[in-house]
């Protein structure tokens, strides 16, 4: 073997050309340049000055945004940057959020303020195209001043564009859509169509601002009062309200963490340390403390309570939580599972179902249909609420609308009658007969054609010689207190001989109308126990068969 030597020394010095042809620039060079600067400029947006003006506005960038949603390093798709700043005041692209591929849009602001032109708007709609095609969830940035003029019909275009993508995923994928700063026009249009949305305080969207309310009109509003989260969390244009956009960042985590990826498989679910055979001495204590009150049967509560004692560790996530309080809607977990709950709150207008409960459940279950969510029914209702209003309004059409979306409900699902099932609301409130796949009732429970009122048919002979009595009580001289305390006391006892032998569930459980009474305690072990098994025998998949002609 030969002797080998080593050197320090650059073997390149003795050779200049060797020098030059590594140190010299030259096409290369410049492209490199030209590349890190295209790469680079994304995420340097508008400036430092431009930067700091968002800050001052208590607003963070889209950059920052992104930074809250996820810890690693997003994937930026379609890095547009013409000579007009084309497509660069949106960012697209992909992010992983606790394992999950997510399809993220955010608007720039310190960008042209985040406004659309048909560049951005196409680069937007064939991004949420991919969104729908790869099966995965869309969350959605928006802080946009809208179509930017200058662009003239280009940004109008670039609205219809993204306007028709994100209608045709909707229900492949679950998308979730954030407000923040002022948007207007198309800026609040888009968003809507999305699945979820969230808004945190000061900020604005609407079909209009303030100044053209005011040319127009002539009223002077503020743009809190026009379309801040006040008026929009009530009339349930949002589904949720939050302080600011740390919070409504994190909400939107946590939402996620609800939904399927797409409207193909189930959604997300996680063991649960909370056992599911407990008995949960809290619920027995809540429902011996309302109905052993004063005002006995007749005692309001809020069913949040409830939904504590049955989902995991007490965790529940309400949506609409502003709008139609009668009416709770929410996701929980039961043993693991994602369960959608629908729940009359007799805290509340004594949970009747009125034009907006209506309205609010009626998307939710259309939601949870889409996305193979099972649902539990939580009864405890006398009935669509009666009156001129409602009726003017259109409480038929709106209860169709819920009675139909219950209906149409593939998805294992539940129903638990707490006390009240009175009428059309117990008929269509997801009974056996409406698809229901098992239906429990509380031995508190009073399932009825009527409430109290139904004894004037039930006991009508009865009634007549009550009131029969009464007239002979008071010719034969008998004084009115008297006579009016004896009719009372008669009364009273067909009331109460009613409530007893009809306000019950015994009735529906002879005839199968209830599988089984729940002995409170005992719902988050019988519940669970069913969910477990129902999910076992289901497969989700996308919907399929007849369209239905109305929504």
């Amino acid at each position: 073997m030969e002797n080998q030597t080593y050197s320090i020394e650059n073997p390149f010095n003795g050779d200049s050309e060797k020098v030059d042809s590594v140190s010299k620039r030259g096409i290369y060079e410049d492209a490199l340049d030209m590349g890190n600067d295209l790469v680079s400029k994304p995420f340097v947006g508008g400036g430092e000055d431009r930067i700091r003006v968002q800050h001052s506005k208590h607003r963070m960038t889209v950059w920052e945004r992104i930074k809250v949603l996820t810890n690693e390093e997003p994937n930026i798709l379609y890095q547009n940057w013409g000579p007009n700043l084309d497509g660069a005041s949106i960012i697209t692209g992909i992010i992983r959020v606790n394992g999950r591929d997510v399809a993220i849009y955010g608007h720039d602001f310190t960008l042209r303020a985040g406004s659309m032109d048909a560049t951005n708007g196409n680069k937007l709609a064939r991004h949420i195209l991919m969104a729908g095609e790869h099966g995965i969830p869309l969350i959605g940035m928006n802080d946009s001043a809208g179509a930017y003029v200058p662009a003239g019909v280009g940004g109008l275009d670039g609205y219809s564009d993204a306007f028709t993508a994100l209608r045709k995923i909707s229900g492949r994928v679950p998308s979730i859509m954030l407000m923040f700063g002022f948007n207007a026009g198309g800026g609040a249009y888009l968003p809507r169509q999305g699945s979820f949305m969230i808004q945190c305080e000061n900020t604005f969207f609407g079909l209009t601002g303030p100044g053209v309310v005011k040319s127009v009109l002539g009223e002077d509003i503020s743009a809190d009062d026009l379309g801040g989260p006040k008026v929009h969390g009530q009339s349930g244009v949002v589904d949720l309200v939050t302080n600011d956009e740390l919070g409504s960042l994190r909400t939107a985590i946590r939402l996620l963490s609800y939904l399927p990826d797409n409207n193909e498989t189930n959604a997300p679910f996680y063991p649960t340390s909370d056992p599911v055979d407990r008995f949960t001495f809290e619920e027995d204590i809540l429902f011996r403390k309302t109905f052993n009150s004063p005002t006995g049967m007749n005692t309001p509560f809020d069913i949040t309570l409830y939904l504590q004692q049955i989902c995991d560790h007490g965790e529940y996530f309400e949506l609409q939580p502003q709008r139609a309080r009668n009416m709770i809607t929410a996701f929980g977990r039961v043993g693991g599972h994602v369960v959608g709950f629908l729940a009359n709150n007799s805290a509340v207008s004594s949970g009747q179902i009125d034009i907006g409960a209506a309205r609010k459940g009626t998307r939710f279950v259309r939601f949870c249909n889409l996305y193979n969510i099972p649902m539990i029914f939580l009864e405890d209702t006398t009935g669509f609420l009666p009156g001129k209003d409602q009726e003017h309004n259109g409480i038929v059409l709106e209860g169709r609308k819920l009675l139909d979306s219950i209906i149409d409900l593939r998805t294992p699902r539940m129903t638990l009658i707490i006390r009240n099932a009175f009428g059309g609301a117990y008929a269509s409130f997801n009974s056996y007969f409406t698809g229901a796949n098992l239906v429990f009732a509380l031995p508190t429970a009073r399932i009825a054609v009527m409430g109290p009122a139904g004894k004037e048919y039930v006991y009508k002979d009865e009634n007549g010689a009550i009131l029969k009595e009464y007239k002979a009580n008071l010719s034969k001289g008998m004084s009115v207190d008297e006579a009016n305390k004896i009719r009372d006391e008669k009364f009273l006892a067909l009331s109460q001989k009613y409530e007893k032998e009809l306000m019950n569930p015994k009735e529906a459980l002879s005839l199968g109308s209830v599988s089984s009474i729940i002995i409170p305690g005992n719902t988050r072990k019988t519940l669970s126990k069913n969910l477990n098994y129902l999910m076992n025998h289901y497969k989700p998949s996308a919907m399929g068969g007849i369209q239905r002609e109305f929504e």
